[in-house]
């Protein structure tokens, strides 16, 4: 019996079957190897199972960013490089099932459906993630704007910013996502929250905030923020009048900032036409106060009134006829009412005050108050020297039936001031024999100023009423010395003679 052959270390080729080769391809494009399990390659076949699983590691839970672009790229060619050797080898190797080529083939073309299920799968999941991070991204900024309107907005105003900032970003840039579609409710929101001190009362608050929203369209356009557009302009308008009547009827300055404001930004508004009305009920009141128990704080206040509605006239468009006739008022009731405040000044003591107010109320008044306020300022001088004298308030009387003689011992010309029963001054030239008096000459017996018979005094004759005269003598034209005063009971019966000499001491 002839010998029998050896078997074959392996099972002969197949004849080539390109069907066979693409049905191997096509089950290895599915990524899950099945190309390579009809084969036997139980190695090749781990090895796309392990890309396809770190693939989906990467990949999974669905991020808006999507498969990083390197480990898609790097899966493509995994399966690509997968699909053409499994191909390469199939072409002359038999499947272990099924049989037929062409069944594995429809059955490669049939798991395609796999990673085209996948990938679009995927893509709902990722835009599913980005809506859900667009949503993410609102709510911060909703929170950070609930957070903003807990503090001032001074405090608050950089998150405000940023949360506008995202809900632009959404309604520009993501349009037509759910968090873009929110965007309108949460901007109302955010205008009721920033405006919020409008709402408290707050009007001087609201000012800067309601500024600050009226720049809103800068950012997003009108035609997305509709009405909240204009949201601000009433509000604004009404807080600046507010706060602005408030600073009026107080102590404070900002008034003439907010009227201006709202006369140059909202000319045609209610509360622009409010503007001058304010002002002149101002001034009407200040003017009442001259009469009251503080009259100089009354024209301090009315020449502020007349200042600044000067100022606010020049921006004040429709109002500002009326607002010239109102600072014209202020300065007229000011200037007249000048007088009361002397008068005021004197009574309190206040000397070197009331003799300013009446010597500038003299130099722009007439008639008889002027009169009286010269006599008043001559009085507070006098009464800076001697305070007695200024117990009493000086009258327009003049004269009177006891004579009383001047006479200048001095080398300066002097200004002789008096009041008493009556108020005035009058000037005496210098003696030109005469000198200065050393301290030594006053202390010399015998000695009596005014009595050299052989010198011609500068003198002059007065006539005044029984009383207590002060009379001050107060040397011209050198700073350096120190007025005199004398103190004269004036009775019946007699002439009186003043003398007002210099003396000079330690140098002076």
């Amino acid at each position: 019996m002839p010998p029998v052959p050896p078997m074959p270390a392996s099972p002969p080729p197949a004849p080539p079957d390109p069907l066979r080769a693409a049905a191997v391809g096509l089950l290895n494009l599915s990524g899950l190897g099945l190309g390579y399990v009809l084969l036997r390659r139980w190695f090749l076949a781990a090895a796309c199972w392990v890309a396809t699983a770190v693939l989906l590691l990467v990949a999974l839970p669905a991020d808006p960013d999507g498969v990083p672009a390197g480990a898609l790229a790097g899966y493509v060619i995994v399966l690509l490089l997968a699909a053409a050797h499994g191909a390469f080898a199939a072409l002359r190797t038999r499947l272990t099932w099924p049989s037929r080529a062409p069944l594995a083939l429809a059955l490669g073309l049939l798991l395609l459906a796999v990673p085209t299920g996948g990938t679009l799968w995927y893509r709902d999941a990722r835009e599913e993630a980005v809506q859900q991070a667009l949503l993410g991204r609102l709510h911060r900024a909703d929170a950070k704007v609930t957070a903003a309107g807990r503090h001032s907005f001074a405090a608050s105003r950089a998150d405000y910013r940023d949360a506008l900032d995202v809900y632009r970003d959404l309604a520009v840039h993501h349009a037509g996502s759910r968090a873009a579609d929110q965007v309108p409710d949460r901007l109302r929101t955010y205008y009721r929250t920033v405006g919020a001190p409008y709402a408290g009362g707050d009007y001087c608050g609201a000012i800067e905030p309601l500024k600050y929203l009226r720049t809103v369209p800068d950012t997003l356009s009108e035609e997305r923020l509709g009405t909240l557009a204009r949201w601000p302009d009433d509000r604004l308008a009404t807080s600046l009048y507010e706060c602005g009547a408030a600073a009026l009827s107080g102590d404070g300055e900002e008034w003439v900032e907010h009227f201006g404001d709202l006369l140059g930004t909202f000319p045609d508004s209610g509360p622009a036409a409010k503007v001058a009305p304010a002002v002149e009920s101002a001034v009407a009141q200040a003017q009442k106060a001259v009469g009251g128990a503080a009259p100089c704080t009354a024209v301090e206040r009315l020449r502020e009134l007349n200042t600044r509605a000067v100022a606010l006239s020049n921006s004040g468009g429709r109002s500002a006829a009326q607002l010239t006739a109102s600072a014209g008022r202020a300065k007229r009731s000011g200037d007249e009412g000048a007088y009361d405040c002397g008068i005021d000044q004197y009574k309190d003591g206040q000397f070197t005050a009331a003799q300013k107010t009446m010597e500038d109320y003299a130099a722009r008044a007439t008639g008889a108050k002027r009169d009286r306020a010269r006599k008043i300022a001559i009085g507070a001088e006098v009464a800076q020297i001697v305070p007695a004298a200024g117990k009493k308030l000086p009258t327009t009387a003049s004269g009177g039936g006891i004579s009383v003689t001047v006479k200048n011992d001095s080398p300066d010309d002097i200004t002789v001031l008096y009041t008493g029963p009556v108020t005035g001054s009058f000037t005496l030239k210098g003696c030109g024999s005469c000198r200065a008096y050393t301290f030594t000459d006053t202390l010399s017996i015998g000695f009596k100023p005014c009595s050299d018979s052989g010198k011609n005094y500068p003198k002059r004759t007065i006539g005044l009423p029984v009383g207590t005269t002060y009379f001050v003598h107060k040397p011209n034209g050198t700073s350096s010395a120190k007025p005199a005063s004398d103190t004269a009971k004036i009775r019946s019966g007699y002439i009186y003679t003043e003398c007002a000499y210099t003396t000079r001491t330690f140098g002076y």
